[in-house]
């Protein structure tokens, strides 16, 4: 592990460069799919190395192969159109088209009445903002009074307002401060297949090159070998350590073992996977137990964070997810993946209407940087459609 330091402008070319290839790099790891065995690991895949020279992480990073995964676009999208709140826009364009179109064709002709208002709430229902939801914002729709004007415009902005205010109570910056003894601890929970070893990766990312945080992750989703193979690919571009076992290993013990390692070598954040087989609720629940009844062995804050990862593309099936995971693990915060990817965006609305829960981060793409911090008047605007 290292530190990037400011001694010359050469070594913050080098530092420039090396987070340059790390932001274009040339394809994604896969994301995870559904698995019910796996073949055993090589046990190469075990403690990533923590001492390395600026020059040779630098190097190393050079002779990284490329993971064998589908093309994607490696463009970083900047300055096209406003930065992030574009990319959200772009992201959440399945969602906005099917709401902007419904608001034009229910108030381009007039002022909201009971027979529109009633379009309305079918409208966010389709959304998938969720039958409580949309009757609560409709019912807010209703006591608004709306002049003669762009009825239309007016219609976009109280529903902005609105959504903002629902999703307002989400806000609550993810804490990265190190506490006094030890590393900041998250345990990433989520089912196979919605994003979370993307998810680590790209919170890795963040962390370690954007706020300069010396980061570790742990592999405790031990019953998959493409999980530990992806966190690998992750660490190794990251250039993160990682900690991870054999197929099979007891998750626990990874986790406890990641935590000792993490606060002999003075890391800032570590972040655990873990398994998300849905399918065996009484062995996940047990697995998970077990994991935060050994780390709080360190004391009884840890983990400080829970974070529970959903894919949107599930809709309102997203809400059963929080549930579940809610009966087996105190989640205390949302990461919600693939955006980009789906029309049913309203259901971040449903999400925060219905738990309260912060929303830490939203993914609105597959580069490492399109996973960004929640800003609900921002996310509003886009999912409505209406320009900031």
């Amino acid at each position: 592990m290292f530190f990037w330091r400011k001694k010359n402008n050469q070594e913050q070319q080098d530092r420039e460069a090396a987070e340059d290839k790390i932001v274009h790099h040339p394809s994604e790891p896969d994301l995870e799919p559904v698995q019910d065995a796996d073949p055993q690991i090589d046990p190469e895949f075990t403690k990533h190395e923590l001492n390395e020279t600026e020059t040779e992480v630098i190097e190393e990073l050079e002779e990284i192969p490329s993971p064998a995964s589908r093309p994607v676009d490696t463009e970083v999208h900047h300055e096209s159109g406003g930065g992030w709140f574009s990319r959200l826009s772009d992201g959440l364009s399945k969602s906005s088209g099917k709401i902007g179109l419904g608001l034009g064709d229910i108030f381009l002709k007039g002022k909201p009445d009971e027979a529109s208002l009633a379009q309305l709430e079918d409208l966010l229902i389709e959304a998938d903002l969720g039958p409580k939801t949309a009757a609560a914002l409709v019912d807010k729709m209703r006591e608004r009074k709306f002049d003669k004007g762009d009825t239309l415009a007016e219609v976009q902005r109280a529903l902005v307002e609105e959504i903002t205010k629902i999703l307002s109570k989400t806000v609550r910056p993810l804490n990265v401060a190190k506490p006094e003894k030890g590393p900041r601890t998250y345990l990433v929970c989520g089912v196979n297949g919605v994003g979370k070893t993307t998810t680590i990766g790209k919170l890795a990312y963040q962390l370690h090159f954007k706020q300069h945080k010396k980061v570790m992750i742990a592999a405790g989703d031990t019953f998959r070998a493409a999980a530990i193979e992806q966190l690998q690919i992750w660490a190794d571009r990251t250039k993160c350590p990682l900690i991870a076992r054999d197929i099979g290993a007891d998750a626990a013990s990874v986790a406890f073992e990641s935590y000792e390692v993490a606060l002999k070598d003075g890391m800032d954040v570590l972040m655990i996977d873990t398994a998300g087989r849905l399918h065996n609720k009484a062995n996940l629940m047990a697995e998970l137990e077990k994991i935060i009844r050994v780390l709080q062995k360190y004391g009884e804050d840890i983990p400080h964070e829970v974070l529970l990862v959903l894919d949107a593309t599930t809709g309102q099936n997203a809400i059963s997810q929080v549930e579940t995971f809610n009966q087996i693990v105190k989640v205390t915060g949302l990461v919600v993946t693939k955006l980009d990817g789906s029309a049913k965006g309203g259901v971040v609305v449903a999400l925060a209407d219905k738990f309260g829960l912060p929303i830490f981060a939203v993914g609105v793409g597959e580069d490492i940087e399109d996973l960004q911090p929640f800003k609900p008047e921002s996310f509003a605007q886009a999912l409505v459609g209406l320009s900031a």
